[in-house]
């Protein structure tokens, strides 16, 4: 997707965060860049200061390893999921956890939250989607569930979403509120939310999809799978533009910049 030459970039390690006393499944920036979360195999989220890579905080709660944790889009919460079956949900201010999301009955792998922050979309083990009123969340249950954000806690249950025969292994959502789901069954489905099937499915990886990302004019999306390649979708049709090879391992992440005109896709090369 790049259409001229990268420019020569320096690479070093600039800080070294290092106390977990576990693996780490899973990082992410403020939108300010300021802190930096990770989510650890020992059960807690980590928040540090990272010009100085100082630790703020560390918050246990979860009873199993965290697999995942994201920031809101306007920095007041961030979320994290665990193989507890359940997603908390986080006071960035205070550092403290405002409620513990239940309704998954197996590991919860990952979240998004819309672009608003009033919705939060997870997934894992549980082979479904459900949408509840409001907010979101996806699961190895092959289920996505969303909660409402303002009052915190569940709502009324509203519609579940079938589609996916597969762990949900990676969830995004589009500036415009539109919410993709990845899966072990091979498959990205894209959804407006609170409709009852996918707008489009997207067919032609031939391992699980493990990353998503759409492009800021929401007219293409790049996944990343087990395959070592990363393909490129139109979003209308469902038609696969093209696939990038030369990746040497499993992409795991893929992103587009903000003018959508470079994509870039990160592997264990």
């Amino acid at each position: 997707m790049n259409i001229g030459a990268p420019e020569t970039l320096a690479a070093g390690r600039v800080k070294f965060f290092g106390r977990h006393r576990g693996e780490v499944n899973s990082s992410a920036f403020s939108p300010d860049g300021q802190t930096l979360l990770t989510a650890s195999e020992d059960g807690c989220v980590y928040g540090w200061e990272t010009q100085s890579g100082q630790l703020l905080w560390r918050l246990d709660g979860h009873t199993g390893p965290v697999k995942f944790c994201r920031f809101s889009p306007d920095g007041r919460l961030f979320a994290s999921t665990s193989c507890d079956c359940t997603i908390r949900l986080w006071d960035v201010a205070g550092a403290k956890c405002l409620q513990v999301l239940k309704g998954h009955q197996r590991s919860v792998e990952t979240v998004s939250f819309s672009p608003d922050s009033r919705q939060l979309a997870s997934g894992g083990w549980d082979k479904h989607v459900i949408i509840w009123e409001a907010q979101a969340t996806g699961s190895w249950d092959s289920t996505i569930r969303i909660w409402d954000l303002r009052a915190l806690t569940p709502a009324v249950f509203h519609q579940e979403l079938e589609g996916h025969s597969g762990n949900i292994s990676c969830l995004c959502y589009s500036a415009s509120g539109l919410l993709a789901s990845g899966s072990w069954d091979k498959t990205i489905h894209i959804w407006k939310p609170m409709t009852s099937s996918p707008l489009v499915q997207l067919k032609g990886h031939v391992t699980w999809v493990k990353s998503i990302a759409f492009s800021p004019d929401e007219q293409h999306l790049a996944s990343g799978g087990y395959s070592h390649s990363v393909k490129v979708w139109d979003c209308n049709t469902g038609k696969c533009l093209k696939t990038l090879k030369g990746i040497l391992d499993v992409a795991h992440a893929c992103a587009f910049t903000r003018d959508g005109r470079l994509l870039v896709s990160g592997a264990a090369d």
